[in-house]
């Protein structure tokens, strides 16, 4: 059983991590572990290295991100909720693809392996709640989505950012029948 100060001290350090990763993918292990206030043997204590964390914080931003479903679901229409929910998991493969530097070729695919069933499972979710309410086709494929919206983190951001215009694309290509019929015209209703 870990102690409840090991486990805050953890979580302080990925936390620290994140944002100092996020802003320079080259940040030392002491960077981290000052910032977070812990020692050096703290921090290498639950991260042996630099790698390790780098592969803790991604996958503690994946499980945030899949986490976010029951809630988005509950809050916005299933459509909405995907919208919302690929928005973020986009930011964070962005942060991810930063960090590239900081991992070897066999860490980026075992993080990308890890990853990939809860994420599925949770696009499978939505999709699953969308085709239930007609809002989204019903033969739409989770794997087929992800697939589909991998370029959007490969999209530069910032001013000449399309990842948003991209996801517009894929989620009228998932609208249901019901909703996918063009908007009466305006003379068709004067008749």
């Amino acid at each position: 059983m870990v102690r409840s100060d090991a486990q805050q001290n953890r979580e302080r350090i990925l936390e620290v991590a994140r944002e100092l990763f996020a802003g320079d993918g080259s940040t030392s292990m002491n960077q981290v572990a000052q910032r977070a206030g812990v020692g050096a043997g703290t921090l290498y204590r639950h991260f042996a290295t630099r790698e390790a964390l780098v592969l803790a914080v991604y996958e503690a931003e994946v499980d945030r991100v899949v986490g976010t479903v029951p809630q988005l679901l509950e809050e916005h229409p299933p459509l909405e909720a995907l919208r919302a929910w690929t928005a973020d998991l986009v930011e964070v493969m962005r942060r991810k693809h930063g960090l590239g530097d900081a991992l070897g070729q066999a860490a980026r695919e075992a993080a990308s392996e890890r990853a990939y069933g809860p994420v599925v499972a949770a696009i499978a979710s939505m999709l699953d709640a969308g085709a239930a309410d007609g809002s989204i086709r019903a033969d739409a494929d989770a794997g087929d989505f992800l697939q589909l919206t991998a370029g959007m983190w490969r999209a530069p951001g910032g001013a000449d950012d399309r990842s948003g215009r991209m996801l517009a694309l894929v989620l009228d290509g998932l609208r249901g029948p019901a909703r996918t019929a063009p908007p009466a015209r305006a003379q068709e209703a004067d008749a």
